[in-house]
């Protein structure tokens, strides 16, 4: 596994089930897209996903390249590549959008890629101490041999 999680900014990803180092995803970000060979990670619902195994959706100049880099959890709930639904933010999606979001994101994303991280808005409270509700052993497809 490499040595990489994702961040956005002010976001930052945390180590899943492999314990990597995080990495800033200012630099990630335009490696993701412009770099042969580099991994290509996107974020929904706050997991961070290696979806390189899928680099004819997500590499550069593919349908879905705008998706990565980043959480687009609310990109992939109204199916939209539109740069203002590139967010983490669901707030205002219809009940049916956030049906489409869970089904894709159980049925495509946690069904099909790795997860390598998760996002910091995943695992800190709004003032950047720990989530204390948040558990690696309850997150999708954390196996607690993966540490050891």
């Amino acid at each position: 596994m490499r040595n990489c999680c994702i961040s956005c900014s002010t976001e930052r990803t945390f180590p899943g089930p492999s314990q990597h180092p995080p990495k800033e995803l200012g630099s990630l970000h335009a490696s993701c897209r412009q770099t042969e060979g580099q991994p290509i990670y996107l974020a929904v619902k706050g997991v961070v996903f290696d979806v390189t195994s899928g680099k004819e959706f997500y590499g550069k100049g593919a349908p879905y390249n705008a998706l990565v880099g980043k959480d687009s959890t609310r990109g992939v709930a109204k199916m939209s590549l539109d740069p203002a639904d590139l967010t983490h933010d669901i707030t205002g999606l219809t009940e049916e959008e956030l049906k489409s979001l869970d089904d894709i994101f159980n049925n495509v994303y946690k069904a099909k890629y790795p997860i390598v991280g998760y996002t910091s808005r995943r695992i800190l409270n709004e003032d950047g101490s720990p989530n204390l509700d948040f558990k690696p052993e309850d997150q999708p497809h954390f196996n607690i041999r993966d540490e050891f």
